[in-house]
């Protein structure tokens, strides 16, 4: 039971003292950011501006591709 008890601790330890998930949650906030910036440039309305010239351009390349695909 103190060998459980020890391993425990000393797991609890090396967690506490870990900073790779310090990090890897500062990544999920820029990237959180990032998603949030491009959503408020680009709108989420597709009627004008650039959501319906990125909506156009996708569109046409999907006709293209779906066409090479097919022949």
């Amino acid at each position: 039971m103190l060998k459980l008890y020890i391993q425990t601790t000393e797991a609890f330890k090396r967690l506490a003292s870990d900073k790779d998930g310090v990090v890897s949650f500062e990544y999920v906030i820029v990237a959180a950011c990032i998603v949030a910036a491009v959503s408020a440039a680009f709108g989420t309305a597709n009627a004008n501006g650039i959501g319906k010239v990125l909506t156009t351009s996708i569109g046409t390349i999907s006709a293209a591709v779906t066409t090479a695909v097919s022949a």
